[in-house]
């Protein structure tokens, strides 16, 4: 597959993980976090696993379990933190995690930060700040919730940056989805009553499970093999701008002006951070 072909799946997956913010909402609201994600990545696992459990070592399986808690930590947070805030909000927060990703991989393992960096970052808190307002009310803690979310999603891009090129992708996939589905289905008796999905909440489950879950996590797998980590943090930052267009004709998101700057000051971020350095490095 050449890297182009491969990039507009990444994109595509990226425009179905900015429409799943509305449906997630509406899901998790009515039934439950925990119990959501297990019947997504349990039906996510199950899909690959018919695909490819014969290509699964105990290595692979073992790194990619190790990269699922990241993985997990994100979906769970984000998904509680949807429960509190807007899909817009949602996802404008969620797209930090192209900053936080390279700052890991700095404090992680050493590898170069940019200068704009650091003013993108900058950029980022002011932005959040307007966004979001301060204090501690319910939308402000699904904010910060959904924050924590797009740290543990930046560690994610690292852990899988340096070492999707030494597994089987799809055994990969398998160990990630795996990882999270044991994860959220420890946590479900804790904090959600069992109970069987209404027919709207399964369509949800169905929907992330196949294609956001098993089908989504393969490309990106297959994406962070192949293409720069500069390109797939590009395409994944558009995320925001999917989950802002859907926010708004579905759920009926409307930003204040104040929000508005904000949520324009986050996008400037991604530009600084990200995609200025790409297009000078594709014009050397």
């Amino acid at each position: 597959m050449n890297s182009h072909l491969l990039a507009l799946l990444l994109l595509s997956i990226t425009a179905v993980w900015g429409y799943t913010f509305t449906v997630v909402k509406e899901a998790a609201s009515a039934y439950g976090v925990a119990s959501f994600l297990t019947l997504r990545f349990a039906i996510g696992l199950l899909c690959l696993g018919l695909l490819g459990w014969r290509r699964v070592s105990k290595k692979a399986l073992l790194a990619g379990g190790g990269i699922g808690i990241a993985l997990a930590a994100g979906y769970y947070f984000q998904t509680l933190g949807l429960r509190y805030t807007t899909p817009t909000n949602s996802g404008l927060i969620t797209s930090i995690l192209v900053i936080a990703a390279p700052l890991l991989n700095r404090l992680l393992f050493g590898v170069h930060t940019r200068p704009l960096l650091w003013a993108a970052l900058g950029l980022t808190m002011l932005g959040m700040t307007l966004l979001t307002g301060f204090g501690w009310s319910a939308p402000a803690r699904g904010d910060l919730l959904t924050l924590i979310a797009a740290v543990s999603f930046g560690l994610h891009i690292v852990l899988l940056d340096r070492f999707s090129k030494h597994y089987d992708t799809l055994a990969l996939t398998i160990g990630q989805t795996a990882a999270s589905a044991v994860l959220f289905a420890a946590v479900w008796p804790a904090t959600d009553a069992f109970a069987w999905p209404s027919g709207e909440v399964w369509k949800a489950i169905l929907l992330t499970g196949i294609v956001a879950t098993a089908l989504g996590f393969y490309v990106q797998t297959l994406a962070q093999r192949r293409l720069p980590a500069a390109r797939i943090v590009v395409i994944l930052s558009l995320e925001a701008v999917f989950a802002m267009f859907f926010g708004y004709v579905l759920a009926g998101d409307r930003l204040s002006g104040i929000q508005v700057a904000g949520a324009a000051l986050m996008l400037a971020a991604v530009v600084l951070a990200e995609i200025v350095p790409a297009v000078f490095q594709a014009k050397e």
